[in-house]
């Protein structure tokens, strides 16, 4: 049974995306296959060199590069929201997939969640 958490929200000014990767980390640290999708604004938590200094929330970018190590089976950003928001595949996290976002996608998991 494989699960796939869709983050929309950007990465800082609430906790919703924290809490999904989060949900992510546990599924994996029960051996549950789980990827993570990043759509719309959620797209900016896979942008390289975050600088979370000026707020009261710690930089998830270390997070995100430790998903492969404890099981998260997948990064990935949905095409349309890395042309929206300018980044290319140079500007992501190394182990991220650029992807489409659709009915095909969702299909090839048993269980989606969204964030939020």
């Amino acid at each position: 049974m494989s699960t796939l958490i869709i983050i929309d929200q950007p990465p800082y000014g609430s906790w919703e995306g924290r809490e999904a990767l989060d949900m992510a980390f546990s599924l994996a640290a029960f051996d549950q296959p789980v990827s993570l999708l990043f759509c719309d604004a959620g797209v900016n938590w896979l942008r390289k060199g975050q600088d979370a200094a000026k707020l009261p929330q710690k930089s998830i970018e270390r997070n995100l590069a430790a998903a492969p190590i404890f099981g998260v089976e997948a990064l990935l950003a949905d095409s349309n929201a890395c042309d929206q928001y300018g980044l290319a595949k140079a500007d992501l996290l190394d182990h991220t997939s650029i992807t489409d976002f659709g009915p095909e996608l969702i299909d090839c998991f048993n269980h989606v969640a969204f964030a939020g």
